[in-house]
């Protein structure tokens, strides 16, 4: 029972230092750039040997791919969340382009690390890109559900491709010049109304008969 107990004990403590590290790590990212993270920085402001490290994560790479696979997560149930409170197809589109945006904003060093290639040399687990896949193969099944609710010849697939690039465009575009407006102000936030309104022309809801 003691024996048992004593485990579980390490176990939370070996679960809480990983979180700190990893805190830590988005901290120095969000400050110093994504690919500017550094086992002996990160270890400085962890009060601990970089050698030390290591029991935790087998090197930068396996702390980058750790925080890979948390982008995903976070961006997952951040598009949940918000997808509870759809209405239709238009609603779940401009939902679906002011999340990819909110969660930039809210989160810009896993924003980076895992729809742009900022760290040479990192390339995710399979583990981790299986979840970033099927994340987006729940995208394609979502769009082909609400087909029926639209007029086009566009695949769910190439809708999807589609908006994804709309909503990495105009993020990116916002983030590096006005990172400090919320979502809908600004030169590239305030195109929102207008790329919505083309979206809606290029994938027309079906007229009722």
């Amino acid at each position: 029972m003691k024996k048992s107990f004593a485990s579980a004990r390490r176990q939370q403590n070996h679960d809480a230092t990983v979180q700190a590290i990893l805190d830590t790590a988005r901290a120095i990212m969000r400050e110093e750039g994504v690919a500017a993270l550094s086992m002996q920085e990160l270890a400085r402001r962890m009060g601990m040997r970089a050698p030390s490290l290591y029991n935790y994560f087998s090197g930068k790479m396996d702390i980058y791919d750790a925080l890979f696979c948390l982008g995903f997560t976070l961006f997952g149930e951040h598009n949940r969340r918000l997808m509870e409170a759809s209405t239709g197809w238009q609603d779940e589109l401009r939902m679906v382009i002011e999340g990819y945006m909110s969660f930039a904003m809210e989160n810009p060093e896993l924003y980076q690390l895992c729809f742009e290639r900022p760290v040479p040399g990192f390339v995710p687990s399979a583990e981790s890109l299986e979840l970033s896949f099927g994340l987006l193969n729940q995208s394609y099944g979502r769009v082909e559900q609400l087909k029926n609710e639209v007029e086009t010849d566009l695949s769910s697939e190439q809708i999807v491709n589609l908006v994804i690039a709309i909503a990495h465009g105009i993020t990116a575009m916002h983030l590096a010049n006005e990172p400090h407006l919320p979502i809908g102000q600004g030169r590239f936030g305030s195109l929102l109304p207008i790329v919505l309104s083309i979206l809606n022309k290029v994938i027309p809801i079906q007229e009722s008969e």
